[in-house]
């Protein structure tokens, strides 16, 4: 039986990995993963459906799209961060886009909501965890999985790649594949911070379990 253990371990393990192989993955291990992400929890009684990306003209199609919306997105990045590791493999991923085996592209029934912004939030947020079911589910089949909604800044242009209908949202992309080189975690970002530091008690700005500085930091949370 799994313990929560395992769990975390993997949880902890689990990293943004965007350099990937072109070596195919079978149906029966990508249904698998879907079937994981089915069971993803929702608030809302539509459930996330999923298009899987195998054709090349439209894996190409969603990488052109990508490689549009990392032309601007790379400049905030490089304005707000200077995390160059996460920029290059951003960068290695849209100039191989086309190549990752399997695209899994995440779609919500229904048209996002303009407003309120709860709304909107409340839409995509009801997408999320069927995306870390799969993400969580690849990394424990030892594949390299990241999400992605590059392909998708031109929501019009997404549908019309995918043949999606007009009340069908895609929200997000992931992409499948096996890792390149044994151990590669590329595009983990950051190190995570210790959890006391990002945890606020009953009000922002109380954060009783914070390390202090200039002890041994640990985490108490």
């Amino acid at each position: 039986m799994t313990t929560f253990d395992d769990i975390g371990e993997l949880m902890r393990a689990q990293a943004a990995n965007r350099r990937l192989r072109d070596d195919p993955i079978d149906d029966d291990t990508v249904l698998a993963l879907l079937d994981l992400a089915a069971h993803a929890t929702t608030g809302r009684p539509q459930r996330c459906a999923f298009v899987v990306v195998r054709d090349p003209d439209v894996r190409h199609q969603l990488a052109r799209t990508y490689r549009q919306g990392w032309s601007v997105y790379k400049r905030v990045l490089r304005s707000r961060w200077s995390d160059d590791a996460l920029i290059e493999d951003r960068q290695w991923q849209s100039d191989h886009f086309e190549d990752v085996p399997v695209l899994v592209v995440a779609c919500m029934p229904g048209r996002r909501p303009l407003f309120p912004a709860i709304g909107a939030a409340a839409f995509y947020g009801a997408a999320f965890p069927a995306v870390q079911n799969l993400l969580l589910g690849a990394a424990a089949r030892g594949l390299g999985a990241s999400a992605t909604t590059l392909p998708l800044w031109s929501v019009w242009e997404a549908r019309r790649t995918l043949g999606l209908p007009r009340r069908v949202t895609p929200v997000s992309v992931v992409a499948l594949g096996w890792p390149r080189g044994p151990g590669n975690r590329a595009g983990a970002g950051a190190p995570s911070p210790l959890v006391g530091n990002v945890v606020h008690l009953d009000r922002w700005g109380h954060q009783p379990f914070r390390a202090r500085r200039g002890s041994d930091a640990k985490d108490t949370a």
